[in-house]
């Protein structure tokens, strides 16, 4: 008997995958993509890509917003060469530092896209036609013989910019046959088919949105409907309009779907869904629970990272029994539970968990002190805390990485420090995880100032807003007299949230009257804001960083936007504007055609 071998490339994954004419990508306001017309832009990318001197081995960034084309461009470019997905979130010195730190030889931007000189030669994307998916490519030829070779299982497919404990974000390259593999036990514990379709909502440059979501469905035949993000007023639309059979995002947005499924109880009983599957962060169990009693379909959580790649425990799909609190068992992975002197505890016993197997990625990219803490006797140490049962179920007991882990994002302290201390006002800086009720985690930071200076809170988040992408700003920032270090000097960042005594608190109102607004598109975008925010009076001249606004909260503000105006605002540039009256400017001129990239 014949036994079929799964693939071992993303190239093998997207040709073998799905009848020619089965539905692979679909996208709102798209024709949908067929398996046969991705299959043909994919050769249609690489030999664009060939023509213009790129060949095997090649880095190529990719970043692009969230959608049908950044889908296809990432399955295009890791086919051939090495995609190095970038968040289009992400400020002009935060890429020139990605691409420096991956050596990409050239970068994927939108065309028309405001963007100063990345350091790398510039290929432009421009959609084509109607299709979801379908675009063409631009860009200077280079000199020179190329090497056309196809990819091998043991290539490197991406490399993925992950976030370190006290260091810069490192660089976890992962292989062909590991992306795949990913992929692959992510798809096979859900049961996942060609009759599947997934509703994508999760970011495009993350490991999650890329090989679970996307390379996961495609490497089983299915279909997915690309979203440009979670976007709360049309959610119900999509599972209408594209009848989805599962989703997965992080808790975060768990929440605000619940919060919907609750006003629309008979729609998301009768939504089609097959499954709802959750990770990246604790799912609180009230949600957990409150989404299978609204939907009536199973809530399947899950535990993974970067460098295992993506999943390294899931529950399974009933009748096979899931345990509250726990994030499944090990799935293309060993899992073991260590002491503090690396030995493999019983079932039961509480330690850090760590991870060995051929998915996991062989080490950090140009990073040997971050190697040999990570990975000792051939296990990998995630930095997480927990324990397995004597079923081999895992549980996460909390963590010993100070990474930030915001809804999903992964953020590093240092990125944080760095640019608090680039404010001549800021002596001392520590960043540190604070706790959400929305996102599990968010960013605070404690400063010293230097003597004979003063300088509020939102001055110092309005910098870092100028520095760092939105998600990496501040919540709150404390003035401290002093930052707790250890005997080493290192910065005591886990649970310095808990030694400043303080809570989390919703900022309050502004100390003046706020401006009244003096344009009808202020006064529509006042009304957006304070329904989204909860306030009652906004004014032209409020920041939607100091009335507390964070970047989910700002998603749902574009879609209102979008809703409103009929123009798409990208996030990043409303986290540019200064005020509301700054935002109104760019939403005129978004309509009117005459966006010259400044709204400060």
């Amino acid at each position: 008997m014949c036994v079929e071998q799964p693939p071992t490339t993303v190239s093998g994954a997207i040709n073998t995958a799905g009848n020619p004419g089965d539905i692979a990508i679909m996208a709102p306001g798209k024709e949908p993509m067929s398996y046969e017309k991705l299959r043909l832009q994919v050769r249609t990318t690489v030999d664009a890509l060939h023509a213009m001197g790129y060949g095997h081995g090649d880095r190529i960034a990719v970043s692009l917003p969230n959608g049908p084309e950044m889908a296809v461009a990432f399955l295009a470019v890791a086919s051939a060469f090495t995609c190095v997905p970038l968040n289009p979130g992400c400020r002009e010195q935060e890429v020139t530092a990605c691409l420096a730190g991956a050596k990409a030889d050239a970068i994927i931007l939108p065309s028309g896209a405001v963007a100063a000189s990345p350091g790398v030669p510039v290929i432009t994307l421009s959609p084509a036609g109607g299709e979801a998916g379908g675009f063409t490519i631009a860009g200077e030829a280079r000199a020179g013989n190329i090497d056309r070779a196809p990819a091998a299982p043991d290539d490197i497919g991406m490399l993925l910019y992950t976030s370190g404990t006290t260091a810069r974000p490192k660089l976890v390259p992962l292989t062909q046959s590991g992306m795949v593999g990913a992929a692959l036990n992510m798809a096979v514990p859900l049961a996942l088919t060609r009759e599947d379709r997934c509703l994508n909502v999760s970011p495009l440059y993350y490991v999650g949105g890329l090989l679970g979501s996307l390379l996961g469905t495609i490497a089983t035949g299915g279909s997915v409907v690309c979203a440009p993000g979670f976007q709360p007023e049309r959610f119900f639309e999509w599972l209408r309009a594209y009848r989805p059979t599962w989703y997965t995002s992080v808790p975060a947005i768990h929440q605000h779907v619940l919060q919907l499924a609750t006003e629309r109880p008979d729609e998301a009983r009768m939504s089609g869904l097959r499954l709802i599957r959750t990770s990246a962060a604790a799912m609180p169990q009230a949600v957990r629970e409150g989404l299978e009693q609204a939907f009536g379909v199973p809530v399947i959580e899950a535990y993974g990272m970067t460098e295992a790649p993506h999943q390294i425990a899931t529950n399974p799909l009933p009748p096979l029994p899931r345990k509250p609190g726990s994030v499944g068992r090990g799935v293309g992975v060993e899992i073991a539970v260590v002491d503090g002197c690396g030995q493999i505890m019983r079932p039961g016993g509480r330690g850090e968990v760590v991870i060995r197997g051929p998915g996991v990625t062989r080490g950090y990219e140009n990073d040997p002190a971050a190697n040999a803490t990570a990975f000792y006797d051939g296990w990998f140490h995630t930095g997480d805390l927990g324990h397995l049962d004597g079923d081999g179920y895992l549980f996460l007991d909390g963590r010993i990485k100070e990474t930030i882990n915001r809804g999903g994002d992964k953020i590093s302290p240092a990125e944080i420090e760095e640019a608090l201390l680039s404010h001549p006002a800021v002596a001392e800086a520590a960043a540190f995880a604070v706790p959400d009720p929305v996102l599990g985690e968010n960013v605070g930071a404690a400063v010293v100032l230097h003597a004979g200076t003063d300088v509020t809170p939102e001055t110092l988040r309005k910098h870092v807003a100028g520095r760092l992408a939105y998600f990496k700003v501040p919540a709150r920032v404390w003035a401290v007299a002093g930052i707790p270090r250890g005997p080493t000097g290192k910065v005591q960042r886990i649970g310095l949230y808990d030694r400043l005594g303080h809570s989390m608190e919703t900022p309050g109102a502004p100390d003046c009257e706020p401006v009244p607004c003096a344009t009808p598109t202020e006064q529509a975008l006042a009304e957006i804001w304070a329904r989204v925010l909860g306030r009652d009076h906004i004014g032209r001249l409020d920041s939607f960083i100091d009335l507390g606004g964070d970047s989910l909260q700002a998603t749902m503000v574009l879609s209102r936007v979008r809703e409103s105006f009929g123009v798409a605002v990208p996030i990043a540039r409303m986290m540019d504007c200064d005020d509301l009256a700054a935002l109104a400017r760019l939403v005129d001129d978004l309509k009117a055609g005459r966006d010259d990239g400044r709204h400060r």
